[in-house]
């Protein structure tokens, strides 16, 4: 009876359950053989449930297997047969767009630099007529002297020396207007 029992449990591979170890091996020493009988049944029912639940675990474990395996199989075909194509319209760099832009930004940014280069040249110009403008008022003014001319002539002379700063400063910011338009226009 026994040794076939421990045998089954071994040969798939699971021990013995822990019930089956502590029920009698010996049918004298419990007394009844009845009782010897109805543990040793148990003992039996025990083993193939366990067995059953081994066994169904096992056909689950192959079954998700298969299952896994197969799986990968059709995403491999799939790969395999599908045909690849060129991307969209919709994928594709507008790059005549881009290059329009870039040559614009660099014709602008050309067309800034000559501006500021004019600019500067103007300052300079204004400068040096500055410079020019002083040296004769210097002038004048020692001719004037020298010549008698009245103090309301100077003070006359000298106030349109200071209305016309203004209009010279009114001057410059009409032109920084202008070129400002001229740059919000051509942009």
């Amino acid at each position: 009876g026994s040794p076939s029992r421990t045998r089954r449990g071994r040969r798939h591979g699971a021990a013995v359950p822990a019930n089956a170890q502590a029920g009698p091996r010996d049918p004298v020493s419990h007394g009844t053989p009845g009782d010897s009988r109805q543990a040793v049944s148990a003992l039996r029912v025990d083993q193939l449930k366990y067995d059953v639940q081994h066994l169904q675990t096992a056909l689950r474990n192959f079954q998700h297997q298969r299952y896994t395996r197969e799986q990968q199989e059709r995403q491999r075909e799939e790969l395999l047969s599908r045909t690849f194509t060129t991307n969209d319209s919709d994928t594709t760099i507008p790059m005549d767009e881009s290059l329009q832009f870039n040559s614009s930004l660099q014709k602008i940014h050309h067309g800034m630099d000559d501006l500021i280069g004019g600019g500067h040249s103007i300052l300079e110009g204004l400068r040096a007529q500055r410079l020019t403008l002083k040296g004769t008022q210097k002038k004048i003014l020692d001719i004037a002297n020298m010549l008698g001319l009245s103090n309301t002539v100077m003070r006359l002379i000298e106030k349109r020396a200071f209305q016309d700063k203004y209009f010279m400063i009114g001057g410059m910011l009409l032109t920084c207007v202008v070129m400002f338009l001229v740059v919000q226009y051509l942009t």
